[in-house]
């Protein structure tokens, strides 16, 4: 990188740079080919990020005019704050930028997005197997110790 990384809330004129990070962030998960999201999920995630009613928030960082990565955040009420707590949703970097420190400016600029809302506090997931994830989220945070349970219906 050789202009100074810029973490921003993504515009609509991003779409075109931002969808290759999202595609490559949900193949990452296994959601390409025959597991692919529907078009229509894309398209409302996007639309989202522009709804002042939704409570979703999307980061992009850049560098050179070029998407680096994306993160993907909201806000919920829960039963054990009264302040709502900050969901870093999704969070992705290209990888000719890994291990740049581009992932943990974009933790850092949601953390800051968090503290502005008064939110107390940030959490994300991650699957057991992304190691390379897992080497920088213990730098930057604390694991929970919680394990999640799911079911589709």
């Amino acid at each position: 990188m050789s202009e100074m990384l810029t973490i921003r809330a993504v515009t609509r004129e991003d779409y075109q740079r931002w969808l290759p990070l999202w595609d490559g962030y949900n193949a990452f998960y296994g959601r390409s080919g025959a597991t692919a999201l529907a078009p229509d999920v894309t398209a409302i995630t996007w639309s989202r990020f522009f709804d002042a009613y939704e409570p979703v928030h999307a980061l992009v960082a850049e560098s050179d005019g070029e998407l680096l990565g994306l993160a993907h955040y909201l806000f919920h009420r829960t039963t054990t704050t009264i302040a709502p707590l900050c969901y870093l949703n999704d969070l992705f970097t290209a990888d000719a930028a890994r291990g740049k420190g581009v992932g943990r400016a974009l933790i850092e600029a949601v953390y800051d997005a968090a503290r502005r809302a008064g939110s107390p506090r940030v959490y994300w997931q991650t699957h057991e197997t992304n190691a390379v994830a897992q080497a920088l989220y213990d730098k930057v945070a604390e694991r929970s110790g919680f394990i999640v349970y799911r079911k589709a219906l």
